[in-house]
């Protein structure tokens, strides 16, 4: 899309884009779709599930393809659990999507630590997301386990301030990170990188911010950055930010 702004393409070729392996920013969709007029479908899954779980189908709405990544495929069950306990949560209840299904792998080779680790004693794929099942049968991916913030001991999931920041003019990406602190045990952390050159107006952003979430989300720590970590297959790397944050590469 980027590119687009700068130089027209013939984009009549592109027929289908699935989008899959971290969250998407429904703005981000909405463009998509209205500037290359294809079909877009979200899609959710791993490795460890041969690879997907679920799939939106093309004739499903806009808000279901941006904020949910559709239903289990056919022999796919997927449940909700606490990740501390394993007890299976209510419907619209955030918790680990785990999964069960002939897609789902045997084990890892030669690894029966980390297969144990992954798959419970009754089939269940822990997944290590964090997510949501309605009424519908629709999944909702809110984050990872291990991404979730922690503040004065209530859970903050950064997927849905991320989703909120990015609808901000001045966000081009954002990441939400929890950064150790003495008092609360975490706080929230943005770290945003935007297309122009323009200082941050953080009291603007902190006003949008609690205009659409409730008080506590609001990030204590802004930060502004020209590129983010990323892995091979160009997901942030969350735990490479609070790294080089705490060795004070972002002051």
């Amino acid at each position: 899309l980027e590119a687009l702004d700068h130089e027209s393409h013939d984009m009549s070729s592109v027929e289908v884009i699935t989008t899959g392996g971290a969250p998407v920013a429904p703005e981000l969709v909405r463009k998509v779709r209205e500037r290359l007029g294809c079909s877009l479908q979200s899609a959710f899954g791993q490795t460890e599930a041969s690879p997907m779980i679920s799939l939106n189908h093309d004739d499903v709405s806009i808000d279901d393809i941006c904020f949910s990544a559709g239903q289990p495929l056919p022999h796919t069950s997927v449940s909700i659990r606490d990740p501390e306990t394993g007890a299976v949560l209510d419907v619209g209840a955030v918790g680990e999507i785990c999964a069960k299904g002939y897609n789902v792998m045997i084990g890892y080779h030669d690894n029966e630590e980390a297969t144990s680790a992954a798959i419970d004693e009754n089939g269940w794929l822990h997944t290590g997301d964090l997510g949501t099942v309605d009424k519908r049968g629709f999944i909702r991916v809110t984050g990872r386990v291990k991404d979730m913030i922690i503040r004065g001991g209530e859970n903050h999931f950064p997927a849905e301030i991320e989703n909120t920041l990015v609808e901000h003019s001045q966000i081009a990406e954002v990441a939400v990170v929890g950064i150790p602190d003495e008092k609360w045990g975490e706080v929230i952390s943005a770290f945003i990188r935007s297309d122009d050159d323009k200082p941050l107006d953080i009291d603007d952003l902190k006003s949008f911010c609690r205009n659409h979430l409730s008080p506590q989300k609001t990030p204590s720590i802004w930060r502004r950055v020209d590129a983010f970590p990323l892995t091979g297959s160009g997901k942030i790397q969350k735990f490479r930010i609070r790294e080089k944050y705490l060795a004070g590469d972002y002051d």
